[in-house]
């Protein structure tokens, strides 16, 4: 057998065991921590006051179907700080409205950044100045209460495991195509460098939160700083976890089942454009981001190129090698994509799309390429109207 049959086979081999191996751990569960659901217990018998705090930023679309599923909350003692930030879209009129008639919301207008901040660092600090809670939960506007336990579930959970910082990881609503293709493979990215049981082992230092409900103690967040002490970092999530972990609190992260859910990007522009930013700040890195993109073409993009390569070396008169390579190749593909099949409905994606994981990979790895640009000279993402800088 000539070299380069053995070397596709010696690869593809290895590619489809890895996907064997993944069959095989979520067969066992194993890493997925317990999910919070509308059945979990809560709400706790003593109810300390909670202050949901909400950084808006022309959201005229989202803020009231949002603040309305958080005002349905069955939770005794709680409060919704909204910091509109400089929003133009009528976003202010909307949140003053529903406030006229439920005294449990407050509206606070920012009318300018100051230097050194990022926006939603600075209105989510500047509604934690005016909070009265014990506890604090950060909400993003996109983002629906499905259950009118939420608030209940966490605060039991948070006080039941005496958890510093619990982030309920969100369901995402993936409603269109392009949605289906590439949210599934940038959130399995994430889950690859930020797996839910090493964030949740205090002898570990891998640290994640995703500020869509992040509940923090106030103690704990005033004793690292808060948004004050990360104000220019755009991932004000990752390295608010990141504080927490270093300070020696508790940081707890884990799956939602029902309570609430979330659409992030309703366009394929605003997808690669919104994970751009994500991975450019989950990997701070150049060499991390190399190493991510080579894994991510490797594993999940090799077989098929691996295979009709292989396969066509056959048929133009090639040796059996040819034809080993090609059917290892074509075993990895097929064990892939099973595994997405009983991965995608637990993501929540359609499971009918998950042939299309080779594609959204692609589209994926466009996102990774985007955000290691980011980290060269002269780097700089816009969000949100607002440009911020990002390389040297």
């Amino acid at each position: 057998m000539s070299t380069i049959p053995t070397i596709l086979i010696v690869v593809s081999g290895l590619v489809a065991l890895v996907w064997t191996v993944r069959h095989v751990a979520l067969s066992m569960n194993a890493g997925v921590p317990a999910g919070l659901g509308h059945d979990s217990p809560g709400p706790p018998e003593h109810t300390p006051r909670v202050s949901v705090l909400l950084a808006a930023k022309d959201e005229r679309e989202n803020i009231g179907p949002c603040l309305q599923s958080l005002l349905g909350q069955d939770y005794p003692d709680f409060e919704v700080i909204v910091a509109d930030d400089r929003s133009t879209d009528g976003t202010a009129a909307v949140v003053a409205e529903i406030a006229a008639s439920d005294p449990r919301v407050k509206l606070i207008s920012i009318d300018a950044l100051p230097d050194g901040w990022c926006g939603k660092n600075h209105a989510v600090w500047v509604a934690s100045r005016a909070a009265s809670g014990s506890w604090l939960c950060t909400v993003d506007a996109d983002c629906r209460q499905t259950s009118t336990r939420s608030l209940s579930v966490a605060l039991d959970y948070a006080l039941t495991h005496e958890v510093d910082l619990l982030s309920i990881l969100p369901v995402l609503k993936m409603e269109g195509f392009w949605e289906n293709v590439v949210q599934p493979v940038c959130g399995a990215v994430l889950v690859y460098w930020y797996r839910p049981d090493e964030v949740n082992d205090p002898a570990r230092p891998v640290a994640y939160a995703n500020g869509a409900f992040m509940l923090i103690r106030r103690g704990a967040y005033d004793a690292v700083g808060g948004h004050e002490a990360i104000r220019g970092e755009m991932m004000e999530d990752l390295r608010l976890a990141r504080r927490i972990k270093d300070a020696g609190l508790r940081l707890r992260v884990t799956r939602n089942e029902g309570l609430y859910e979330a659409r992030m990007y309703p366009s394929l522009a605003d997808t690669i454009a919104g994970w751009s930013r994500i991975f450019w700040g989950a990997f701070p890195t150049r060499r991390r981001l190399r190493l991510t993109i080579i894994v991510l073409a490797l594993i999940s993009l090799s077989p098929y190129v691996l295979g009709p390569w292989s396969w066509l070396a056959w048929l133009a008169g090639g040796s059996t090698g040819w034809l080993a390579a090609a059917v290892v190749a074509t075993a990895a593909a097929v064990i892939q994509i099973a595994f997405m099949a009983r991965l995608y409905p637990l993501l929540n994606a359609r499971r009918g799309l998950c042939w299309t994981w080779p594609l959204g990979c692609g589209l994926a790895l466009a996102a990774l390429a985007r955000a290691y640009r980011f980290h060269g000279a002269g780097g700089s993402i816009v969000w949100r109207d607002t440009a911020y800088k990002t390389g040297a």
